[in-house]
């Protein structure tokens, strides 16, 4: 059992609502160390429906949804199995991140919407899902999840740091895998580049023509949550409460919001690798979609200076890392080995996460 080869779909929908992220990889263990390979990708981006229904889902009510976590659940494997269909796949599971809609880990809640039964009888394979729900029941914040794959399969860099909706660390210290939620990457520049139409700035393009918004800037840098100490994680609740009425209440072209945005995001990213390196010289590796934001990417890496250096991998992993991560996760759960860090979340221990569901 611990040397079988296993072939499994990661789905992941990440807080900046771009779409559905399926990887489907290969992964086994050899001599103590995972191996992967993410064999075939694909990514589905939501439809104005369908991105308008997961934006609003944390004002419906526990009826409506419930509806929406049965449907989207159901959703999710007919897209599984389509993907599946075209690459003509041998599949032995599918670990399934779902879409969260709420996140207060003090209230010990948090909820991923898209049912894995729905799922598992929708595409008529077993499903691992539902990962951080344990995590909270045992005083942790349920996030972030990925630093295991961090830790398993990219242990060689110094600073693992996902740009996704959010920003999240991790690195080893003491000989404990530490990581949180920054704070803010993508969700809130996608929020701006939308005032003009536009799902999000290609590259940085625009944010690049931007100058600073200085009052933005303290504003943004003086908000509770970037001096908490960590274990920490952020969501979609608190991008609404605190970031958006910053953005909405300035005045400004869009190219010096989004401009001032990265600068903003970059400053606290810098400050927490600083605080954090034990050694002169330094590797990051930065995954997700900011990864692709060539301006965001100088920007980091002018604040951080030159003892830290940037490692942006292929576009493949960049973008597919989190599925990725999960299909690991479900793998790790199937083995009931560990895959949820104590010392990343807070809880009392490790644990091994997520619900397993067989088609009927």
């Amino acid at each position: 059992m611990k040397n079988t080869m296993y072939r499994i779909i990661g789905l992941m929908s990440g807080t900046s609502l771009d779409g559905l992220d399926l990887a489907f990889c290969h992964m086994y263990e050899q001599g103590g160390h995972w191996k992967f390979e993410v064999r075939e990708t694909q990514s589905i981006s939501y439809t104005v429906e369908m991105k308008s229904k997961l934006k609003d889902s944390i004002h419906l009510s526990a009826e409506e949804l419930l509806v929406l976590h049965n449907a989207y659940g159901t959703w999710l494997g007919e897209q599984a199995q389509s993907f599946i269909n075209e690459f003509n796949l041998d599949v032995d599971a599918i670990a399934s991140h779902g879409h969260t809609t709420h996140h207060k880990p003090e209230m010990e809640l948090t909820f991923q919407i898209g049912s894995g039964q729905h799922l598992a009888n929708a595409c008529g394979h077993q499903v691992i899902c539902d990962f951080r729900t344990n995590d909270v029941s045992i005083g942790g914040q349920g996030a972030p999840l990925v630093p295991i794959g961090d830790r398993l399969f990219f242990g060689q860099y110094d600073f693992c740091l996902n740009l996704g909706g959010i920003s999240n660390v991790s690195f080893e210290k003491n000989g404990k895998r530490i990581a949180y939620d920054i704070g803010q990457a993508n969700m809130v520049l996608n929020h701006i580049t939308q005032k003009i139409g536009l799902n999000y700035d290609a590259g940085g393009e625009l944010a690049r023509k931007g100058a600073l918004n200085p009052k933005m800037l303290q504003e943004l840098n003086a908000l509770e949550y970037y001096g908490l100490p960590h274990p920490k994680s952020t969501g979609y609740e608190w991008f609404i409460e605190k970031i958006v009425p910053i953005v909405d209440a300035t005045e400004d072209s869009i190219e010096n919001l989004l401009h001032t945005a990265i600068h903003h995001n970059c400053h606290q990213i810098a400050n927490q690798i600083h605080l954090n390196k034990t050694k002169k010289d330094n590797t990051l590796f930065v995954t997700g979609g900011g990864a692709l934001n060539t301006f965001f990417i100088e920007e980091l890496q002018a604040q951080l200076g030159n003892d830290i250096e940037v490692v942006i991998p292929s576009k493949k992993l960049v973008e597919f890392k989190e599925a990725l991560v999960f299909a690991l996760m479900g793998v790790l759960r199937l083995r009931n080995e560990t895959n949820v860090l104590g010392s990343v979340t807070g809880a009392i221990q490790d644990s091994s996460s997520g619900v397993v569901y067989l088609p009927c």
